[in-house]
């Protein structure tokens, strides 16, 4: 029998049948070689899990194995992704509609309780807690997400975390009845906790059950989900929707939909079978969740490739945090991924997502058009994230990010010198303004804003991948943390000339990803971990 096969569903010729009943069997099979003729020295492949199924030559599976999308595998997309993406994009962007509202009910409340008039200062300071604390409870999920990812799978995890959505959603929801504030802090803490979570187990999931030739294409869906939520959630929150003084709770409590969607779906689908082989040594398992997931029984080649970094697995320790330090090659991948994560949030996006509303005022646009302009923004996003999902595999992820960057970092020179002279300037200038904040976006959108959520799954073997995750994703909430608590005050002190900071901050990155990050296309896990044990040795 051959030794490489495993055994698993192959007839070789020296098969302990006899060779007459061998040969019979052959015959009445008919399998054809390439040129049409019947094929004498055939193996023969059958599935582990499904004996009623065609049987293959293994030459035809070896040709064959080059899986697209299916039914299936967009299904399992879309369970994890929309459940979870959701919720990160969704929560992002709900409290800024409402923002006036709930301050205003917030004064009401304070009042009522003291009796006394309260100061606008602490007005805001409560709201800025309760925006900033989804931050920290993104740092918390994200810290965890290798624990969680190891303990409970993928899978497992991502439906378990839904229990953080409901519990979310009942305070948020409940906060006005109920006359607390408060609430809605807890609330947007657990949802934080739950999006920062979801931020790391996704793409990995996603990352762990796409072939690899698919693995930038459905990597972008997470950054895509997120895209399409902060545009529901701006929708949603308009005047004549949700954007009511009586109804503005039931909008903060809307993210549990997603959650239910995601218990109705993902259970369904299986578990990352890199997960069921790598982590718990499930082989039968995992084959049955390949099959699943392909929708074909000719997974040969992805298991051998499994196999393979299985059994390179078993000769190396299990990572430790510390080991990620110390350990060269894992050291520079995971550099490589946590500066792409802060890359991403220190590239200036929130603050050109903040000065757009006021560029369009200033183009003399009224509220509610500046309000649907900022809408057209958010659709913008989304059509280049699409477009980036076409693209990824085709251009590959180190172009887009050093395309992306270094769009972004001429737009920003060129922001900068449009909102020096707005004010005082003709109308066209304006005019210019609302195109550079808008090619900045799609500049955001065609890299930078969705290959660092997936490349960390990409630079790291199953041993790694949780805990490199766990630190990339609480480095990216760290890092949006420290942008949302430090550019308003920034913003006051320098006005437009912020943006020059962010021009220097896109350079570095510009530099560092040409330098550093290598292409990842088309490369297994194994030729990726090879690349990196080169790097380290030189």
């Amino acid at each position: 029998m051959d030794q490489e096969d495993y055994g698993v569903g192959y007839i070789e010729e020296d098969h302990p049948l006899r060779p007459q009943a061998a040969a019979q069997s052959l015959a009445l099979l008919q399998v054809p070689d390439k040129s049409g003729r019947r094929s004498r020295n055939t193996s023969i492949s059958s599935s582990v899990t499904d004996l009623d199924a065609p049987i293959y030559t293994r030459e035809d599976v070896r040709s064959t194995q080059h899986h697209g999308f299916n039914g299936r595998l967009v299904f399992a997309i879309a369970a994890a992704a929309l459940g979870s993406a959701f919720q990160h994009g969704y929560n992002t962007g709900v409290v800024n509609a409402p923002q006036k509202l709930i301050e205003e009910w917030i004064t009401e409340t304070e009042q009522n309780r003291t009796g006394q008039v309260v100061d606008q200062s602490k007005v805001t300071i409560i709201w800025s807690i309760a925006v900033a604390i989804f931050c920290v409870g993104g740092m918390i999920g994200g810290a965890i997400t290798g624990i969680v990812a190891e303990r409970f799978g993928r899978k497992g995890g991502l439906l378990l975390n839904n229990v953080l959505v409901a519990l979310a959603a009942i305070f948020e929801g409940a906060s006005k009845a109920a006359g607390s504030f408060e609430m809605i802090i807890i609330g947007r803490f657990f949802i934080g906790i739950n999006s920062g979570l979801n931020a790391g187990l996704a793409p990995m999931y996603l990352a762990e059950i796409s072939p690899v030739h698919l693995r930038g294409a459905v990597g972008t869906v997470y950054q895509l989900v997120i895209t399409i939520s902060i545009l529901v959630s701006q929708i949603l929150g308009l005047e004549s929707i949700l954007g009511t003084e009586d109804s503005w709770p039931i909008l903060l409590a809307i993210t549990v939909v997603p959650g239910i969607f995601q218990l109705a779906t993902l259970p369904i689908c299986p578990e990352s079978p890199k997960y069921l082989l790598l982590s718990k040594g499930q082989e039968m398992e995992a084959q049955r969740a390949l099959t699943w997931l392909r929708g074909s029984i000719e997974v040969h080649d992805e298991m051998d490739d499994m196999r393979n970094e299985y059994e390179a697995m078993k000769l190396v320790p299990k990572v430790t945090l510390k080991e990620m330090f110390v350990n060269a090659t894992l050291r520079i991948p995971l550099i490589i991924a946590m500066m792409v994560m802060v890359a991403q949030q220190l590239s200036g996006i929130n603050a050109v997502m903040f000065f757009s509303t006021k560029i369009f005022r200033m183009a003399q646009l009224d509220d509610k058009s500046a309000q649907y302009a900022t809408l057209g923004m958010g659709a913008v996003n989304v059509f280049m994230t699409l477009v980036s999902m076409v693209i990824v595999e085709k251009a590959g992820r180190k172009t887009l990010l050093l395309i992306g960057f270094a769009g972004m970092c001429c737009t920003t020179i060129l922001l900068t010198i449009c909102l020096a002279y707005v004010q005082n300037a003709a109308l066209w200038v304006s005019y210019i303004s609302i195109l550079l904040v808008i090619l900045f976006v799609v500049m955001f959108a065609i890299g930078p804003g969705s290959i660092p959520w997936f490349l960390v799954s990409e630079l790291f073997n199953q041993s790694a991948r949780g805990a490199a995750t766990s630190l990339a994703v609480a480095i990216n909430w760290t890092a949006n943390f420290i942008v949302g608590i430090g550019f308003l005050p920034l913003q006051e002190a320098l006005g437009g000339n912020v943006f020059i900071i962010f021009t220097i901050l896109l350079a570095l990155f510009v530099l560092f990803v040409y330098k550093k990050v290598p292409e990842t296309k088309n490369k297994t896990i194994e030729e990726i971990s090879s690349m990196f044990r080169q790097i380290s040795y030189q």
